[in-house]
């Protein structure tokens, strides 16, 4: 795992070889394995209790104004109550958002600067304000295929062994070559 420069995790977990660029903010989510985060992106950044006489943070922050005042727990835990969750081989774009409670499919891509406001289906690129689907990665079946083979599960020397054929292989002739040999073992 790797954090750029400036970023800002609070209570989140990245999967093995994730990474963040330069000042990401990502808070109460769960990255996958291999997630590629741009710069400058925010993962479920906070919302203001905007229902209440004032928004400013004084109100649940308040120990960083009075120090004998305790910080208001419930206001967090409401924040932690709706966490994002990534998928495994991701790219989060540059400056993308992506709000409270969405679910990012393996293999998705969100477009830089995209503000994600639902869910995003596996292995599709979506883009804009609100974000909306621009195309699919790959045919579904093949799609259903990665995922099944999930090769964000294998181990560092078997990865190493097969980076050549990551870098020169077509999507369909890799599914070709190793589906059978993730479908034999469970840990390969």
């Amino acid at each position: 795992v790797e954090i750029g420069e400036g970023s800002r995790i609070i209570e989140s977990s990245l999967g093995d070889y994730s990474y963040t660029d330069r000042y990401a903010d990502i808070a109460y989510s769960m990255l996958g394995k291999f997630v590629n985060i741009a710069a400058f992106a925010r993962i479920n950044p906070s919302e203001h209790p905007y229902q209440r006489a004032s928004l400013h943070h004084f109100m649940y922050r308040s120990s960083y104004y009075w120090p004998e005042e305790t910080d208001e727990e419930e206001l967090f835990d409401w924040r932690r109550s709706r966490s994002v969750r990534i998928g495994h081989d991701t790219w989060i774009g540059h400056g993308a958002v992506v709000m409270k409670g969405v679910v990012i499919g393996d293999g998705a891509i969100v477009a830089s600067h995209a503000v994600v406001t639902r869910d995003v289906a596996p292995y599709v690129i979506v883009g804009g304000i609100p974000a909306k689907l621009i195309k699919r990665r790959h045919s579904k079946s093949v799609c259903e295929q990665l995922q099944d083979l999930r090769w964000w599960d294998w181990d560092h020397a078997f990865l190493r062994r097969a980076l050549p054929d990551f870098r020169k292989l077509s999507v369909e002739a890799f599914l070709e070559k190793y589906g059978d040999t993730a479908r034999k073992s469970a840990v390969i």
